[in-house]
């Protein structure tokens, strides 16, 4: 229950941060730090693939109605907790990703952690950004962008993670 409220917690943070926070900062036209997919990446592994869809999916439509965007960050989150699964065995390792618990830099290592983080942010900005371009005209502009944006979000994610593991450890300390 206690990981229930946790995660519904980080889900309204990550969510409202990306709607009032990452959406209107003009850093740069090629820089869009996309850190609600954090929510997303920390869901447990042993989750069941179905709802990880489902998650990533309400996870999406959240941020889209926020933002008022017509269903690109549905796509990307619905696309990257498709292709979680994948990542995580790529990333982590099969033997690592089937023991589950959650996939964060304590438990798998900074390294591992980041491999994750990076493989999954760079997807999930790949889908968003192709999207949104809907052109091959801009090609190199577009990648600029993926690349750009994925490099800030990476490391906010990894401070995010610090954060929702730091306010889990207090909740299992007081239980």
């Amino acid at each position: 229950m206690h990981r229930t409220l946790g995660y519904t917690i980080f889900f309204l943070v990550m969510v409202l941060l990306q709607a009032f926070l990452f959406n209107n900062l003009n850093m740069s036209v090629y820089i869009y730090p996309l850190v609600y997919t954090a929510f997303v990446m920390l869901l447990p592994i042993q989750l069941p693939h179905v709802v990880v869809l489902l998650l990533g999916l309400l996870t999406g439509i959240a941020v889209d109605v926020v933002s008022g965007t017509a269903g690109l960050h549905t796509i990307a989150s619905l696309f990257s907790a498709f292709c979680r699964p994948l990542m995580l065995r790529l990333s982590i390792g099969k033997e690592e990703a089937n023991e589950g618990g959650i996939p964060n830099a304590g438990r798998l290592g900074t390294g591992a952690f980041l491999r994750y983080c990076s493989v999954f942010i760079l997807i999930h900005s790949i889908a968003f950004f192709s999207f949104e371009a809907l052109s091959w005209s801009y090609f190199h502009l577009t990648l600029l962008r993926i690349l750009s944006s994925a490099a800030i979000t990476i490391p906010l994610v990894y401070f995010a993670q610090m954060l929702l593991m730091a306010g889990q450890s207090q909740n299992v300390r007081k239980a």
